[in-house]
């Protein structure tokens, strides 16, 4: 096999996903590219962290650790990355499964030596069976999927989505890990961006790095029944903007809204149009997804203003960790 090693590092916290938890390690084992190991990150559940252990005590490719970091999905990709020995650390949710080829599409990009990270494609896989007929897929990374707006191919961009992700070790090197305080923490608000804000630190502490998405490189995510209703897609936009805030704080409003500056002017007016169209001539859910649009809009906005307003006040926090040891604030 030519090319990097490959770490995969998967972050779990519940046994209500133990059987997509072995269906997402059975997805890594099963790639066209072999990884290098799997290391399963166990967020402050000693109960999962043993019933792992005992899973995969004879597989010699998985790696079973707790997270060394406090609670949340970002101090467990920073314990999964320091253990790591590959060259290249890729990241799958808990609860989705990567297509075969799916190591192999992330590797070869690697061969330019400027890539410092590499995305893929993240496909919905939901409870009920098919797509809400209300769901816009211009808000498909409500449930963590890529959306409507992201360029096809394999194209240059600002920041990959974390839960089907790679990164050079080196980007951790220059760039530190995952800021804490950001994103996820076990069932508490859906909040996110972290990898938004490592990838805008990244590229300021190496000005030549290119960060790509290959839409080849596709995983498959399973969107629970409760993520399917508008509470929840409403709950998680709020979070998004209040996320948003957070990394305008660490990297400035100039680049921390960048991207979305063209999906909010481009990309969902486009969406809110096709709606009505589709309204007009009487398909189902067109209204409801031009009412979405515009609600997540909105509320994703109402967040931001809050979350603006806290982090002026000092009452939203988060830290860097030096993926070499340290911390610094």
């Amino acid at each position: 096999m030519s090319g990097p090693d490959v770490s995969v590092v998967i972050c779990v916290y519940t046994e209500d996903r133990w059987e997509d938890i072995l269906a997402a390690v059975a997805s890594v084992r099963t790639q066209s590219y072999p990884a290098l190991e799997t290391l399963l990150v166990v967020d402050h559940n000693p109960a999962l962290l043993d019933r792992l252990a005992k899973e995969y005590k004879e597989v010699e490719e998985v790696r079973v650790l707790a997270n060394a970091g406090p609670r949340g999905l970002s101090a467990g990709r920073n314990t999964g990355i320091a253990a790591s020995r590959g060259e290249v650390i890729a990241f799958l949710d808990d609860d989705a499964v990567a297509e075969r080829d799916w190591l192999r599409y992330f590797a070869a990009a690697y061969a330019d030596p400027h890539v410092m990270a590499v995305g893929g494609r993240t496909v919905p896989i939901w409870a009920s069976g098919r797509r809400p007929a209300w769901f816009p897929e211009e808000f498909d990374w409500v449930v963590g999927c890529t959306y409507k707006g992201i360029p096809a191919g394999r194209v240059q961009v600002r920041n990959v989505l974390g839960g089907n992700a790679s990164f050079r070790r080196s980007a951790f090197e220059a760039a530190g890990g995952f800021a804490t305080g950001i994103g996820r923490d076990g069932d508490k608000r859906p909040l996110g961006c972290e990898e938004t804000e490592l990838c805008i630190r990244l590229s300021r502490a190496a000005p030549d790095a290119v960060l790509l998405i290959d839409d080849r490189a596709v995983i498959h995510h399973r969107v629970p029944e409760a993520r399917e209703h508008f509470g929840y897609f409403r709950a998680r936009a709020w979070a998004e903007g209040l996320s948003k805030a957070l990394v305008a704080r660490s990297v400035g409003a100039g680049k921390g809204l960048e991207s979305e500056r063209r999906y909010t002017t481009r990309v969902l007016p486009a969406g809110v149009a096709r709606g009505l169209r589709d309204a007009a001539l009487a398909r189902p859910g067109g209204a409801g997804r031009a009412g979405a649009i515009v609600a997540g809009v909105l509320t994703a906005a109402g967040g931001y203003a809050v979350g603006s307003v806290r982090a002026r006040r000092g009452a939203a926090t988060f830290s860097v960790v030096d993926i070499r040891g340290d911390e610094d604030g």
